[in-house]
Order: structure tokens, then sequence, then C-alpha cells
């Protein structure tokens, strides 16, 4: 039978047929292998969920292997183009573009939701000066639950996409918070008249002048970075908003959870160790020393920003970035680590250790570069992930929480522990 899968067991020498769908089996179809009528049934194993599709999703699409990157099917150049931020979160929210009617009524209801509750700044000021923003963003944003507790009911549409609105209007309100509390400087009130991310450059670094200007070419690239974030497919911090969301938790907390998982180094923090890794080069000439102790494995030297766990080809994202950087740098200065990351770039590209274990570029391996051109500091970096990844963390919650085939995550175990010990 086409479709079908045929497994044989050898410890019963059963035969067992097992539907095809999508290229995938279910994990379930499984449980009718048995030795015992008693059994359990056979289960797969699959730690960090390597070869298993906990969904299914018209979200976003990514052949790893062709560097493609997809939001309801539309490319990601094209994407970055010709879209602003705000529409691409709404394509990924509701799976069509905007036409100027509804973008300009999206874009006017993130602006006017943009506030947050003035008891926010009591919590971020119990923190104390030198907290990491990331470890801030995520406690507010678990706080906003308390303000909105009626968000529990996410099973209402109204009520889920007016809590969805708040959040993407919100959540750069409290990142430039959590920077000026780092910085000791004053909060910085959200202004209607800018864009979103010329707004969010007005709340970080507004200083005294009556109004705050940006520059429109930095606008732009900011908002540009936050396109290539938007949403990455089934990501730890995504997993991590879905598992969280399969509870029926209201979206602030299950925000507050993807957040958690993208503070982690190997998520989100991956760009702030490629600056290290530059630093830690110091200069050209020092490149081919340390791409030869890379090979060699000396010294636990790694080649940061390079692979990716989908990506077996050039990050798509990575080549917009590389475009935008020499635009950036010409209004800021270059970075002195360009240099460096061109000519480690250069070499790994030609070495066969690297291109025949398919390491290449990713977003993290200029993103970097430019934040800190852009004046952020590094521990701001994972925090510029989560404000545009808001918006593909909702999108897949909400489309978890409308699928019929979704229950409440609970993985399987294999337990390899002691049984029946009789307490003495």
């Amino acid at each position: 039978m086409a479709n079908t899968l045929t497994i044989k067991d050898n410890r019963t020498n059963k035969e067992f047929t097992i539907p095809i769908e999508n290229d995938t089996v279910k994990a379930t179809d499984l449980r009718q292998i048995k030795v015992k009528d008693d059994d359990f049934g056979m289960m797969t194993y699959d730690p960090a969920y390597m070869n298993t599709a906990s969904c299914k999703s018209k979200i976003t699409f990514i052949d790893g292997d062709k560097g493609i990157l997809e939001y309801r099917g539309y490319p990601i150049d094209q994407i970055a183009e010709k879209c602003s931020y705000l529409d691409t979160a709404y394509l990924v929210l509701n799976g069509e573009l905007p036409n100027s009617a509804q973008s300009k009524e999206w874009t006017d209801a993130v602006t006017h939701h943009t506030m947050v509750h003035e008891n926010m700044k009591k919590i971020i000021d119990g923190f104390n000066y030198d907290a990491h923003p990331m470890g801030l963003l995520t406690s507010t944003l678990a706080a906003l639950s308390t303000y909105y507790p009626k968000a529990k009911n996410v099973l209402d549409e109204k009520e889920r996409k007016l809590n969805i609105l708040r959040l993407i209007a919100k959540v750069p309100t409290l990142a430039a918070y959590a920077y000026r509390h780092r910085m000791g400087l004053p909060y910085v009130s959200p202004d209607n008249d800018l864009s979103y991310c010329g707004n969010f450059l007005s709340m970080m670094f507004k200083m005294s002048e009556p109004k705050y200007r940006p520059n429109p070419d930095i606008e732009r690239a900011l908002d540009v970075l936050f396109i290539l974030h938007a949403d990455h497919e089934q990501n730890c911090s995504t997993s991590a908003m879905r598992n969280i969301g399969s509870a029926q938790s209201d979206p602030y907390v299950s925000a507050a959870g993807g957040a958690a998982a993208l503070y982690g180094p190997l998520h989100g923090g991956a760009n702030e160790a490629v600056l290290r890794m530059l630093d830690e080069i110091g200069s050209l000439d020092k490149v081919p020393a340390f791409v030869r102790e890379v090979k060699e494995g000396k010294g636990e030297k790694r080649l940061m920003g390079f692979g990716h766990r989908v990506y077996k080809n050039y990050d798509p994202r990575a080549k917009i970035i590389k475009k935008m950087a020499d635009k950036v740098f010409s209004l800021t200065g270059k970075n002195p680590k360009l240099d460096i990351a061109l000519e480690l770039e250069r070499i790994a590209l030609q070495d066969d250790y690297f291109v025949k274990r398919k390491l290449y570029p990713n977003v993290d391996f200029y993103s970097g570069l430019i934040y800190q051109a852009l004046k952020f500091p590094v521990d701001m970096f994972p925090v510029l992930f989560a404000i545009p990844r808001m918006s593909g963390w909702l999108s897949q919650w909400q489309e978890m929480l409308v699928d019929a085939d979704q229950k409440i995550t609970r993985p399987r175990q294999v337990y390899l522990g002691a049984r029946n010990r009789a307490v003495p």
C-alpha cells in the first residue's frame, strides 16, 4: 500500500502497517507494537526533538539544506525589502499581508497600546541597578498577567486578539524601561508620533531634547532586524511558548516562558558569543591561527555564529544583514570587529573542514556587530531578539490553541531507575 510504512518486529515476527501522512507517522500508532498484551507499547526516543514534529503549522517554512525561510509563503528577502515590521507581525498572526487600510488600523492600534501601568515602574525599580535586562523583561512580562485577569479566557477570540495586541505594543516599552533602569536614567514614555522602531529608539536613547527624532536609516535598519527575527518555526523559545500555552495559561506568562528560554546563551545570547570570539581573536593577522586552533580542537575554541540546528546552507537572514551592515556602518562608523569577521568568514567558506560540515554564517554572526554599532549594550541583545519574536510566539501560541489535535503537552520518558524497592 502506498502512503504506509510496514514495520516488522523481529522480537515477535509480527508485521504492522502504519499510515504515512505528510511524510510523518503518528507516534501513538507505534503503541500497537508490543511483545506482551500488557506492555505499554513502542515509543520513539528523541532527546531535544531532533526529528519529532510536535505540531502542524502554516506560519513559517524553513528548508535548511537550501537556505530558505518564508513567512506564510513569502520569501524573507522580499519581506525585508518591501514590508515594515508591524506589517510582518500582522502577516504572521493573520496569514495575509494587510492592505493599506488594515495596515493603518493595525499600526494605530499598536501605537495606542504602548503605555504600561505606572506600577510596572515600581516593579522594575525593585531590581538591583545591575540586573540583567532580560531578567527584568521576563519578570515584567509575567507581571502583566496580573493587570489583565481576563486574559485567562484564552479560548475567547476577542479577548485573545486584544491581549496579542497589548503584548506586541508593550514589549518595546518594557524592554526600554529595563535598559533605562540599568543605566540609571529616567524612564521615557512612548511617543505616539513615532513608528514602532522609532518609538523604541526614543524610549531607549532620548535624553534632554524636547523631541527625539531617530535617524531614518537607523530606524529602518532596526525594522529589518526585527523582521528577520519575527519567527523561526519550532525553536526552543517558541516550543516553550507552545508548551506553556497548552495548559491554557494566559499569553503573558506564556510569553515570559518564551523569554526565559531565549535568555539562554545557546539561544538569544548567540550573537554576544560572536562578539566575545572576535574580541578574543583581537586582530586581522590572528584569524588564520584562530581558525587552525578551532580545527585542531585546541583550548575549546569554537567558531561562533557559524552553523545552525536547521540551516545546512548560508542562513538567508545572514545574507540580508550582511548587505545592510555597510549602510549602518556608513552612518555609525565601522565596527572595528567587522574586518575580523569578514576575514573569518572568507577563510571558513573556503576551507573544506567547515564546508564539509556545512558550517555557514548564521544570523547571529552579523547581528551583534550591527547592534553594537547602534549603541545597544551587549546584555540588551537577547532583549532585542525578544521584541520582534513576540509576534512569532503569539502566532504559534494562537495556532496551537485552535488546533483540534493539540492537548496539554506531556512527553513520555524511558524509565531506567530502580523498581519495587522496599523501605527498610
